[in-house]
């Protein structure tokens, strides 16, 4: 990664790590932030952040715990609503978007995995819910699995899972979608491998990932 600039926030600093961008396919976008902010009450929580990420690029916030980087990525999903500011993804302004409409996939550190689906129908859920056909979803949820390397649990629950073995499924459930952006809350690389970075670590994008950033 090459180190780039940094984000102030209130009282601390975000670094930002990018990498160049490279080939991903026509669905991905990139993401532009202007000016945007959040308060909770008289905590500032966001703090007139300005940030592009290219298409393509991969971007990773380091920073302290309580710094704002997960309620920055919120922001940018739709699930925070911005106090001031403005969020562009692919060229179209987003901040008072839903979030089904930003076209964007993020997984959570807590996993949010559902615990009464196996693994195939944790990843075939978000499928399931735009109607696509099972051949289809079989095929998308196969091809995922393979990836992330946990064909042999597609049966299993969440509860029979290592924490490594249910962020991959977590990743899966967000790569199926075809995402035009991918997030990553949280300081684990989803293998199930011990994070070596120093600090800890948000995810503006899966580097590996067929979309994202």
């Amino acid at each position: 990664m090459v180190k780039a600039d940094r984000v102030g926030l209130p009282g601390h600093t975000i670094r930002l790590y990018r990498t160049a961008t490279g080939e991903r396919p026509k669905s991905m976008a990139g993401v532009e932030i202007r000016h945007l902010s959040k308060r909770f009450g008289q905590l500032h929580a966001v703090d007139d952040v300005d940030l592009s990420i290219r298409e393509g690029e991969f971007l990773v916030l380091l920073g302290p715990s309580g710094c704002g980087k997960t309620t920055l990525l919120r922001m940018i999903a739709g699930l925070e609503r911005p106090t001031a500011g403005e969020i562009h993804i692919g060229g179209e302004r987003m901040d008072d978007a839903p979030p089904r409409a930003r076209g964007i996939a993020m997984v959570f550190q807590s996993y949010a995995l559902y615990p009464h689906r196996t693994v195939s129908r944790n990843i075939s859920f978000p499928l399931e819910a735009l109607g696509l056909a099972r051949a289809a979803i079989a095929e998308k949820v196969r091809w995922a699995a393979e990836m992330f390397g946990i064909t042999p649990y597609l049966e299993r629950y969440p509860r029979q899972l290592s924490g490594g073995e249910r962020q991959r499924v977590a990743l899966c459930r967000a790569l199926v979608r075809d995402p035009k952006v991918f997030l990553l809350e949280g300081g684990s690389d989803g293998t199930g491998r011990p994070d070596r970075r120093d600090g800890s670590g948000q995810g503006a994008a899966d580097r590996d990932a067929p979309g994202g950033v």
